[in-house]
């Protein structure tokens, strides 16, 4: 759970690589391609150009390098060279990178082309929901504040947290202890230490935060069939207070309060 500080070395090693492969996805147009065709493609990157291993292959039986979930899909959407991404399109692309035996993980809803207003603010709000918990990380927090500050904010703005899904500890394993959970109360749960690494990933939800698995196993959905919308970052607790592992270029951290 607790790193050490040659450990967390590594670990920014490996969120440096990951937000390489977010920052290369900025860069293409994505609609007309199928989710297998950018699946392929995150795979050539990550193993030609970053000589790195995607984590996500392989585990748990999942055959491909990311989740792509598009418009009502919460999460874990499977990629397929049958399904293409349209302009109006949300979708999150969820991914994870091993290198020198750590992981780190991270996810990014993408607009693509005109995307209607709503689904815009969805995607915005969501986004800063997670910056909202980020913000909560410094020793002597707990796991609460965090939930609490990204329901507080999603709620805020008419939106459903999806509970059934949350972040979790990374390390030499994808899922570590502990849960960290999208809602909470203030002051309750696992107190925070430094060196303690973790990923923290809300899921809004237009509609109720209600959700179901599809058939393949593996995609998640709204029941309602209402957008959902997704960010993640794996962050570490430092002395004073959090470092983002998987931070790209063009983000810029709301992090003062």
């Amino acid at each position: 759970m607790v790193k050490t500080r040659d450990e967390l070395a590594l670990m920014r090693i490996s969120g440096r690589l990951l937000a390489a492969v977010f920052e290369m996805l900025d860069e293409q147009d994505l609609v007309g391609r199928s989710t297998m065709q950018v699946n392929d493609l995150v795979e050539r990157f990550i193993v030609d150009d970053l000589a790195a291993r995607p984590a996500s292959k392989g585990q748990y039986g999942f055959a491909y390098v990311l989740n792509c979930s598009i418009n009502e899909e919460v999460c874990h959407g499977v990629p397929d060279a049958d399904r293409i991404i349209r302009d109006g399109d949300i979708i999150n692309l969820d991914i994870t990178l091993e290198k020198n035996g750590f992981i780190a993980d991270s996810s990014k809803t993408y607009l693509v082309g005109t995307v209607p207003p709503a689904a815009r603010r969805l995607v915005s709000v969501a986004q800063q929901a997670m910056w909202q918990g980020i913000r909560q990380v410094r020793p002597g927090a707990h796991l609460g504040d965090i939930g609490f500050a990204i329901e507080r904010h999603a709620k805020k703005h008419g939106y459903s947290v999806v509970r059934d899904y949350c972040g979790h500890g990374i390390g030499h394993e994808m899922h570590e202890e502990p849960q960290v959970m999208n809602f909470g109360r203030p002051g309750t749960g696992l107190k925070l230490r430094e060196g303690m690494v973790f990923t923290i990933e809300p899921m809004l939800n237009q509609g109720t935060r209600n959700v179901m698995t599809q058939g393949d196993g593996w995609t998640v959905v709204t029941k309602d069939r209402k957008l959902s919308a997704q960010f993640e970052h794996t962050v570490a607790v430092t002395k004073t207070g959090v470092e983002v592992l998987t931070l790209r270029r063009d983000e810029q951290p709301p992090l003062a309060a």
